[in-house]
């Protein structure tokens, strides 16, 4: 993909500052999740949770009227089942990447895309509540 397709700079400059040890180039799946994967997450917070709690009214889970323990296992459920849900987490994290970000995701795509979902369903059951918030809203 040519660099001039991509606005790199402006793409990086979106992201929050995640406290941890990043290297400039990852070199491992490791290094990725830290320099890109945990912030790209962090920024789009508010959409994922917004897309998982479409995702539950949607498809009628009885998300808002649950324990919250029953709250966080039937969003790791939904997370875990649906591959439509699953792919869109996905497409929301990646169409943040830049150039370089992209060629090495996709030389690692099994590895990171299980590392991608395992992050974004620990987000989304840490703020349960949130998410049922938001199932409430129109």
């Amino acid at each position: 993909m040519p660099d001039f397709l991509r606005p790199d700079a402006a793409l990086l400059a979106l992201r929050p500052v995640v406290a941890a040890e990043t290297t400039a180039t990852p070199a491992t799946p490791g290094d990725f999740l830290h320099a890109t994967l945990r912030p790209v997450l962090k920024l789009q917070n508010p959409l994922l949770l917004a897309v998982v709690a479409d995702f539950v009214r949607d498809h009628h889970v009885p998300l808002p009227s649950a324990a919250p323990a029953d709250q966080v296992r039937l969003l790791a459920e939904l997370l875990g089942r649906n591959t439509k849900l699953r792919y869109t987490v996905v497409g929301l994290i990646t169409g943040l990447f830049t150039t370089a970000e992209t060629a090495f995701y996709r030389q690692h795509r099994p590895e990171l895309n299980r590392r991608l979902l395992e992050l974004a369903t620990r987000r989304v059951q840490d703020q349960a509540a949130a998410v049922a918030a938001l199932c409430l809203v129109p």
